[in-house]
């Protein structure tokens, strides 16, 4: 007969990656008690398989790219990548897939913690089937927190299905660098493995439905596309996959669109994720898929505002980071952790009722007015806040100013230096609602631009902000003059 034990926290948090961890420790501060419930590794997926494993592996390939576009520095570097030396690197920044010093930081920060698979039975209530065998009866005394992540969605391509591909999690997780690689997907994740892969030495070919990268302008996303074929990767751009099947030698082959085919040894699939709530037992409070998948709904603090029993002054159930579904990146997750957290242990002391407002520490209003992104591509790309089309979709009086990145600080960086930049402009207010970057490091603009978008910073109070001399940074200056002031 399984054991039972039955515990009772404040707090009651299903899933210990970033996101989880970030509202146990928020909730613990606010002077509640707190369990996490991890099934995987604690640490999640960022610590495992997405931004830290991805970062290692692109990292050196863009290090090498950089020396080679700098006279002097050029004649000093060989001119090709030591894979086993990279992937080593990339072993080192997930831990080589070990989770102790997590572990340690959970428990001294005050945090308990549950290996299993966790399940809603009801209101506040918790069933956990414990990895150590034990079946685990809680009861949450404030809150739920859903923090279970997101996981691959498989496209409807004829033959896919059970043909043993890649996510990116065997991807950001191989022990060898394949002779050749197909990435069916043009966003982030494929963009990033693509060139990661074709600069480690695998002949990689990207097939995509759009262009691209095409939540991005046109104009940054087309120097990651020229980045990449300067990488050798060949983009199929605006093609669709009709079928895919095993060879007899175990290799992969796509037929696309056309009639045309690609074959290569390995097949990274990266057509988006979904909010990982499968199993959770949401049906026990009310919470029914409608057939193409359950999607939340919550407020500004996290709250899942059609679960039983969610209403003011009996709040309980909340969902954050990719399971909430609305902003999947980590940093963001993160935010939104810390404000739900704070929230929580607010409304434990009866300093919150009802919605806060925004821009306040309960409240994830940057998850609807400030998002930064980065892709980690040679050049990068990074963006903030609105695009023209959302602004104008949004009913903004928009305005915008664009030009080549093209400065002191940028010729010195490297030979022959591309970039481009953007800044989306409300011309009622005279304020940023949004910016875009691509270039080499270019990543480092952008903190510059979210402060603007969070602060409502006034254009003619930002040309005052002067940026040092020579830096790529210039190029704000340069905007702003485009702009006219």
């Amino acid at each position: 007969m399984t054991a039972q034990v039955e515990r009772e926290f404040d707090v009651i948090v299903i899933g210990a990656g970033a996101v989880g961890e970030n509202v146990a420790d928020r909730v613990v501060q606010g002077g509640l008690t707190a369990v996490l419930i991890e099934a995987e590794l604690v640490g999640g997926e960022c610590s495992y398989w997405a931004c830290m494993p991805s970062k290692a592996l692109l990292r050196p390939g863009t290090a090498l790219h950089g020396a080679q576009t700098v006279p002097g520095a050029a004649n000093a570097v060989t001119r090709t990548l030591d894979a086993a030396a990279v992937l080593k690197r990339r072993d080192y920044f997930t831990s080589n897939w070990q989770d102790d010093s997590q572990v340690k930081w959970v428990r001294d920060t005050g945090i308990e913690l549950i290996r299993g698979r966790a399940h809603l039975t009801g209101q506040r209530k918790v069933e956990v089937a414990g990895r150590d065998g034990v079946t685990y009866l809680l009861a949450a005394r404030q809150a739920v927190v859903l923090a279970s992540g997101s996981t691959p969605t498989t496209p409807p391509v004829e033959g896919l299905s059970g043909l043993g591909f890649w996510t990116t999690r065997e991807a950001t997780s191989a022990r060898t660098v394949p002779e050749s690689l197909a990435v069916m997907g043009g966003g982030v994740a494929g963009t990033e493995l693509a060139q990661a892969f074709a600069r480690l030495g695998s002949a990689v070919t990207v097939v995509a439905r759009g262009r691209l990268l095409s939540n991005y302008p046109g104009e940054a996303s087309a120097l990651v596309a020229a980045g990449l074929r300067a990488d050798g990767v060949d983009l199929r751009l605006n093609t669709g996959t009709e079928r895919v099947s095993r060879n007899a030698d175990g290799s992969f082959k796509l037929v696309l669109a056309g009639g045309h085919a690609v074959t290569a040894q390995r097949l990274l699939v990266t057509t988006g994720r979904h909010p990982a709530l499968e199993g959770l037992g949401l049906e026990s409070v009310g919470l029914i898929s409608n057939g193409k998948g359950l999607k939340l709904r919550t407020d500004t603090t996290g709250l899942v505002t059609d679960a039983a029993g969610n209403a003011e002054g009996t709040e309980w159930l909340y969902a954050v980071g990719d399971a909430a579904g609305k902003v999947m990146l980590t940093h963001q997750g993160k935010y939104a952790a810390r404000a739900t957290g704070d929230a929580i242990a607010a409304r434990a002391k009866g300093e919150l009722h009802g919605t806060p407002p925004p821009w306040s520490r309960y409240a994830q209003t940057a998850n609807d007015h400030a998002v930064p992104n980065v892709v980690f591509t040679d050049p990068e790309l990074a963006s903030v806040g609105r695009s023209v089309e959302q602004a104008r979709k949004d009913g903004y009086n928009v305005g915008s100013v664009e030009l080549p990145i093209n400065v002191s600080g940028s010729a010195l960086h490297s030979e022959k230096y591309e970039g481009w930049a953007q800044l989306v402009i409300d011309e009622d207010r005279n304020v940023l609602l949004g910016a875009t970057f691509a270039g080499p490091d270019v990543a480092e603009l952008l903190h510059a631009a979210t402060i603007g978008v969070v602060g409502e910073v006034p254009l003619d109070r930002l040309w005052h902000a002067v940026p040092s001399y020579p830096t790529i940074s210039e190029v704000w200056l340069r905007l702003l003059e485009a702009y006219g002031l």
